[in-house]
């Protein structure tokens, strides 16, 4: 008798537990109204998510100018955030899947000064022109370009098609620190990739319970090392949402979007960066797609691509990827 009555309930708890209903993924609206200049877990959460809810948030350009124009915070790169992850602690990593990612008005403004960081010594002496302008471009979404309309720097114009992107993701950095919006590391941050477009995914170690995620530096396009030290910067309205990984130790950022895997170098040199890219795609490969050692040496050998993300501030950055499409299935 006993026998059957657990059967029985063994039964019941399993139907209930197949009954339970599954919590729907809510869609949060927030319009920020406070920002901040360093990456810190000591910032209050501005809004708290649980794991698949999509956040509609919008950014203001590094300037600190909102999309109504006006001057609503300091620079360098207000950020937006942080937003706290229900569940994700230290050790754990996080995927923020960005679905849009929208210049929100119709100005962005850009630097006219190769970096000094970007070129050498000689070519800084030899400038003509040393003081630094800020070039202004119309937005015009319909066409999807930006036009720069001024005949001292670019008789006739130029016309560029959009390609917005977000030049700030990041999250509280480990052991307390607060780290100024203008740097990237290893938790993300200024990391300026030209390709962190909507679609892309962008996966980040935790440091602090709730992740603490920050986002902001929009620009409408920028190019690759963003070798003036701007982009065309602008404001954003941005669309999110957050997996966390459990028990998931990386090294540094990580970018996957429909083509390729692209894992992120930041450190003082490019060599520096160069080696950690490589280092941090080769573990990838191994952990989540189970190659050896001497697969992963294989195909990266025949197959990585690198690109320059960041030269203009104190960290440099360097992009290791490889096409999806040499890939086997990642291990489940």
């Amino acid at each position: 008798m006993r026998s059957t009555f657990l059967m029985f309930a063994g039964a019941f708890a399993c139907l209930w537990v197949a009954l339970a209903p599954v919590r729907a993924a809510e869609t949060h609206r927030f319009v920020p109204d406070r920002f901040y200049n360093t990456y810190s877990a000591a910032h209050p959460p501005a809004l708290r998510i649980k794991p698949g809810d999509r956040v509609v948030t919008k950014t203001i350009d590094a300037a600190g100018v909102d999309w109504d124009g006006k001057t609503v915070a300091a620079g360098p790169n207000p950020e937006t955030g942080p937003f706290f992850i229900e569940g994700a602690e230290p050790g754990d990593a996080i995927v923020v899947t960005f679905e849009k990612i929208e210049p929100n008005r119709a100005m962005a403004y850009s630097g006219s000064l190769l970096a000094p960081y970007t070129v050498d010594p000689t070519a800084i002496a030899a400038r003509t022109d040393r003081d630094p302008k800020r070039l202004t471009w119309t937005i015009d979404k319909t066409k999807k370009v930006a036009r720069l309309d001024q005949a001292d720097v670019q008789p006739g114009g130029i016309e560029l098609p959009l390609r917005p992107m977000l030049g700030c993701v990041g999250v509280a950095p480990a052991r307390k620190e607060a780290i100024a919006t203008s740097t990237p590391g290893a938790f993300g941050g200024n990391m300026d990739y030209a390709w962190l477009n909507a679609g892309a995914k962008v996966m980040l170690p935790v440091n602090e319970p709730g992740a603490l995620l920050f986002i902001g530096d929009g620009h409408a396009r920028q190019g690759e090392g963003e070798v003036v030290g701007t982009g065309l910067e602008t404001s954003m309205d941005v669309e999110f949402s957050v997996e966390v990984i459990r028990a998931r130790s990386i090294q540094g950022p990580r970018v996957e979007n429909a083509d390729y895997l692209m894992a992120m170098g930041l450190g003082g040199s490019l060599d520096d960066a160069f080696k950690e890219a490589t280092s941090s795609l080769a573990d990838w490969l191994e952990k989540d797609y189970g190659l050896t050692s001497p697969e992963t040496a294989m195909l990266l050998g025949v197959a990585v691509e690198y690109e320059v993300s960041e030269v203009a501030d104190r960290n440099a950055g360097i992009v290791a990827k490889i096409p999806k499409k040499y890939l086997p299935k990642p291990k489940p």
